[in-house]
């Protein structure tokens, strides 16, 4: 088995996939008890390599958990959020991915290890294989005026960079957004390159007021050939403390790393 070079060991959050919108049906959905991890997977195969690896998936509830596993395609909406489907997307790489089982049982209050590869043919083109394994729970009948069958859904998103992929960024300006009612500063970053991107690291800024403050870019991803706005958040002094607010105009210096990129930064924002 492959050992992922950058996985992710938090829970994964749970994708209701439901057919109404009422509360009832929303309390109902919320039956479904699957905990999965990692989250997600990011790594690396060369071309003509079988990669494996396991997803650990957890029933809290005490009853039997039956379950249906399947791949699926994804992209990302304008928020950032996976937006899933069942049909193959133009160059998909979903026909080199076996999954151990269609359907699995995991016990009341225990725990299955689930298996999946992916055979990366050996003519593999350079670039990013990505796909996502979607575990839903069985349907149940949501109480209410009107009855529906409702039932949750868990993605787990997997990035396979193929032989030398690597992102290409480009820094297109700096912009302020809105986050929680505050103003924070923020990068529109474009990705030119075969593989998508995480904005790593920690940038310095003094503010209009003279205080240096700490910023970290949002963890989102920038998939190739798409432009994302990345949030930078100014980081309290320890964590019991309040983030600090940003008088403008703010200079912003520093280095945030993307795999093996290296992006310096040396920007102002005027408000």
């Amino acid at each position: 088995m492959n050992t992922p070079s950058r996985m992710r060991h938090a829970t994964a959050a749970v994708l209701f996939a439901l057919t109404a919108l009422a509360a009832a049906t929303v309390a109902q959905a919320q039956e479904f008890s699957a905990v999965v991890s990692p989250p997600r997977f990011e790594d690396r195969a060369r071309p003509g390599a079988t990669y494996r690896n396991v997803i650990e998936i957890a029933n809290a509830s005490t009853k039997p958990g039956r379950y249906t596993v399947e791949t699926a395609d994804w992209t990302l909406d304008a928020h950032g959020a996976p937006v899933f489907t069942q049909a193959l997307a133009p160059g998909s790489c979903r026909p080199w991915v076996g999954i151990e089982a269609a359907a699995i049982q995991v016990e009341g209050s225990g725990k299955r290890r689930f298996r999946f590869e992916v055979k990366v043919p050996a003519d593999a083109h350079r670039g990013e294989c990505r796909f996502a394994i979607m575990i839903e729970g069985e349907p149940q009948i949501a109480r209410g005026n009107v009855p529906l069958p409702v039932s949750g859904r868990i993605g787990v998103i997997v990035y396979l960079a193929i032989g030398d992929a690597t992102p290409a960024l480009t820094l297109l300006e700096t912009v302020g957004v809105e986050v929680q009612g505050q103003r924070v500063p923020a990068l529109r970053v474009r990705n030119d390159g075969d593989m998508h991107a995480r904005l790593e690291g920690y940038l310095g800024a003094i503010d209009a007021a003279g205080k240096r403050i700490v910023l970290v870019p949002e963890n989102s991803p920038i998939l190739p050939g798409a432009t994302r706005t990345i949030a930078l958040y100014p980081q309290a002094d320890d964590r019991t403390a309040t983030a600090p607010t940003i008088d403008y105009p703010v200079r912003i210096r520093g280095r945030l790393d993307a795999e093996r990129q290296r992006l310096d930064i040396d920007t102002a924002l005027e408000r």
